[in-house]
């Protein structure tokens, strides 16, 4: 489900910070090379998360679900200096390619890349991390969250992707699928956090922003 027309994405777009050569380049090879290229977060989208990233100036910033890597180069564009982005995903098989961006974006000596599940790599993680991007399984997204809000410190942010899942979350119960009945668990969870501030943005496919205030 698209919440604008591709014409006023496109002016939003024009009107934003255009992509870096190597965003640029990273973008058209997801979408030549690799199944589902929709799951990259694309400009706009990048933009927003390098804005968010640079207001926070964060020294540790935690990522699930790597992917291409495009969302990691733009929120390790906002790192303080000496920061550090970690990543993780479940997927072996786009590390290489996720190397090489990281490389040619200048960030390979600011990131760890970790391959495995999250659900256990997480708990084993020492750092506390003033910015966290969800953006793998939908499944997990619950169990995400209350394994790194701890992690996060007080005044760090969550924000977490696909939170309007193509606008599914509007639907009547019945019609739920198994990843919208996740996402919407995942939701109320977030609403109804007294440790948070939020505010839940129609932003490509949804997105949540998350303050932990205590």
């Amino acid at each position: 489900m698209e919440f604008i027309s591709e014409e006023l994405l496109q002016y939003c777009e024009e009107h934003s910070t255009a992509e870096s050569e190597v965003l640029k380049e990273l973008n058209r090879n997801t979408y030549a090379k690799v199944l589902s290229p929709r799951m990259l977060s694309g400009h706009l989208q990048g933009r927003f998360l390098s804005m968010i990233s640079r207001m926070i100036k964060p020294k540790n910033i935690l990522e699930i679900g790597t992917y291409t890597g495009y969302s990691g180069i733009c929120l390790a564009e906002g790192l303080a200096i000496n920061g550090k982005i970690t990543t993780i995903d479940i997927n072996d098989e786009l590390n290489e390619m996720t190397c090489q961006y990281f490389n040619n974006a200048g960030i390979k000596n600011k990131s760890e890349i970790i391959i495995g599940d999250a659900r256990q790599i997480i708990p084993n993680l020492n750092e506390k991390f003033d910015l966290i991007f969800i953006d793998a399984d939908k499944e997990s997204y619950s169990t995400y969250y209350d394994l790194v809000f701890e992690k996060l410190t007080i005044g760090g942010y969550i924000i977490a992707d696909n939170v309007l899942w193509s606008g599914n979350v509007l639907k009547e119960e019945k019609n739920w699928d198994r990843d919208t009945k996740w996402i919407v668990a995942f939701n109320e969870k977030v609403n109804t956090d007294e440790r948070t501030n939020k505010v839940l943005l129609p932003l490509r496919d949804g997105l949540y922003l998350i303050e932990r205030i205590k």
